[in-house]
């Protein structure tokens, strides 16, 4: 291992100890996991907004995936990190700022990302969290982009009640097996309107409680 990267692993390390609901894994992914939840990714994606890079793992699977530095905003809360991405992504953009707050934020010129790229502890976030993420990242990209979540858990991360509130659907695209712990990753993207009888289109009107709402 690189001393950069025993530095990595060390800072992640202790970044999970001082907060473990805020840091997804004790140590940095891997490049198996990092190749997954990019693969779909490329330089015609377009724009590409990655919430909690960390150290920049799934960032070098992106840029060696063809996305250029000025494409990526990388959307980090913690501070230790957000300095470190900022002097190894210079032309990227970095904001220091909870993910959740995402919509707020106009990115690219207003250009609709094409991806979001996902390395967030979702399943230790309560759901209102959880939604206002979602919520967020949809407003920023195209009606056709799609979020990538990974998560060390058998089945998908985002609850099915909160997806259908959402009007989304989550799709596995593959598993990490070598990654320590095996990881799975899930592209999310919007449903498309089935058109009722008739041919008129029916809108959802039914609500959950977020609050009740249970993880898979």
């Amino acid at each position: 291992m690189s001393y950069s990267g025993f530095t990595d692993t060390f800072g992640f390390f202790w970044a999970w100890l001082s907060n473990p609901l805020r840091v997804a894994a004790v140590v940095p992914s891997g490049r198996a996991l990092s190749r997954l939840i990019t693969s779909e990714i490329s330089a015609g994606t377009g724009p590409v907004i990655e919430l909690g890079p960390g150290t920049g793992a799934f960032t070098r699977a992106l840029i060696a995936r063809g996305v250029a530095q000025e494409n990526l905003a990388l959307v980090e809360y913690g501070s230790e990190f957000a300095v470190k991405l900022h002097h190894r992504f210079p032309r990227a953009r970095t904001l220091w700022m909870d993910a959740s707050r995402l919509k707020a934020v106009e990115l690219f010129g207003g250009v609709p990302a094409g991806a979001v790229v996902s390395g967030l502890p979702v399943l230790s976030m309560p759901p209102r969290k959880v939604i206002a993420i979602l919520d967020g990242a949809f407003a920023r990209m195209r009606p056709d982009g799609a979020f990538y979540q990974f998560t060390y858990g058998p089945t998908c991360p985002i609850p099915r009640p909160l997806l259908d509130r959402l009007g989304l659907k989550a799709t596995q695209i593959g598993r990490a097996l070598a990654n320590v712990p095996p990881a799975a990753v899930y592209r999310i993207r919007r449903r498309q309107p089935r058109p009722a009888a008739g041919g008129h289109r029916r809108e959802r009107t039914d609500l959950i409680d977020v609050e009740s709402a249970t993880w898979c």
